[in-house]
């Protein structure tokens, strides 16, 4: 049997919300569980290889605690960690926060472009320039007003904390056709390595755009990848090929909500939105398919197919992991620290519908086991973040989590 015990602290936050979960009695086999996973799916469709989805549950045995340190932030999309250790926060309807890591609201960021905040848009990503502490520019996503429509933007700018503000603001790449509807922008910002910026762009949901995915003249869809200044990357695959968007560096994608670099690989990983079901993660590799509207393990929110209802198609990349039921998986992150080993190289993804944390235990790129972490919080979990050997993750009514070794 399990214990949990719930342990009343006093948090330098601002509210007292604290658990606190002990390794379990008698060290039992805390691998192979059963799939955490209850619910029936919606298809029955068959997986493409063993473990694909509804893996064998595992529990995790460090002792942790989970502390609310904030709560009521308004609409957040990003919780991001900075680098000199605070967070900053996007809230959709328009400006940032920085809090610093008990927390605490530090300063508040406006000065922005304005946003469409409608339906899934607004104030969506932000990241930090590879150079960020000499030079600090900061550069984020959001819904815009463009052409009569709405389109996935991203702009920089530098930051200047001290009057709240972000100065000399450039518009550095659009991600066309814009649309008139207000779901499915995506969007995650990450750098790479060489300092170059990924992008994920949704498909804006409609029929008309959905089969843009599978355009390379469209950005709907599909991640991109660019300088920061918003050129093509060097060495993009499609930067050559004739009708193709250069800054193309994947395709086929419905909704990407979550991007991060996997620590032991370099690999880029996705999560993805999938309509009734099929809800993805991804590796992404340039210049591959990924398979939306053509292949899915979702059906229509009608019920029906998508399409021809098929999963597998040649020349068309398949998930690493999929859910069915769904559980809306958003911003993700991969746990760098050691303080709790099993965690290590772990992929955690933060769950609207399914109102939770999860856990992915990562194996040669494969999921081996999934652990639902923060059930009891009933919360949309919105992003989620590492930071100096903690996860920060934040809810859609803006409650910030902080989980830590006990």
């Amino acid at each position: 049997m399990f214990v949990i015990m719930l342990v009343f602290m006093y948090s330098t936050g601002c509210a007292n919300d604290n658990n606190t979960h002990p390794v379990a009695n008698n060290n039992p086999d805390t691998t192979g569980l059963p799939p955490v996973e209850k619910k029936s799916p919606n298809s029955d469709y068959a997986s493409a290889f063993a473990g694909q989805t509804r893996i064998a549950g595992v529990k995790t045995t460090t002792p942790y605690i989970v502390e609310k340190i904030a709560d009521r932030l308004g609409a957040p999309f990003a919780i991001v960690a900075m680098p000199d250790g605070r967070l900053m926060i996007t809230i959709k309807s328009g400006y940032m926060e920085i809090h610093d890591a008990n927390g605490k609201l530090v300063k508040k960021i406006t000065g922005l472009p304005a946003v469409v905040y409608a339906g899934q848009g607004g104030l969506l990503d932000v990241a930090f320039d590879p150079d960020f502490n000499s030079n600090k520019i900061v550069y984020w996503s959001y819904s815009e007003r463009y052409e009569g429509d709405n389109v996935t933007t991203v702009a920089k700018a530098k930051l200047n904390e001290v009057t709240g503000n972000v100065e000399n603001v450039s518009i550095i790449f659009r991600a066309a056709p814009s649309t008139g509807n207000t779901l499915q922008f995506g969007s995650r910002l990450v750098f790479d390595k060489d300092g170059n910026l990924f992008v994920s762009i949704g498909e804006k949901f409609a029929p008309d755009s959905r089969v843009l995915a599978q355009q390379l003249n469209s950005y709907l869809g599909k991640i991109i990848r660019i300088t920061t200044d918003g050129k093509p990357a060097k060495g993009n695959p499609f930067i050559n090929q004739d009708g193709a968007k250069p800054e193309i560096f994947s395709y086929g994608h419905r909704n990407p909500d979550g991007l991060e670099i996997n620590p032991a690989t370099g690999e880029l990983w996705e999560s993805e939105f999938g309509p009734r079901g099929g809800d993805e993660i991804n590796i992404i590799h340039a210049g591959r398919n990924y398979g939306w509207p053509v292949i899915t393990y979702g059906r229509e929110y009608s019920g029906e197919k998508v399409g021809e209802g098929i999963q597998q198609k040649a020349g068309m990349e398949q998930p690493v992991y999929y859910w069915d039921s769904v559980i809306s998986p958003c911003g993700i992150c991969f746990y760098r620290g050691n303080a709790i080993p099993e965690w290590k190289n772990n992929l955690f993804v933060s769950s609207l519908s399914g109102q939770h944390l999860d856990r992915l235990v990562i194996k040669n790129n494969k999921v081996v086991g999934e652990e639902r972490l923060l059930t009891d919080k009933r919360s949309r979990f919105r992003d989620v973040t590492y930071m100096d050997n903690k996860l920060f993750a934040i809810t859609d009514n803006g409650d910030i989590y902080r989980i830590s070794k006990k």
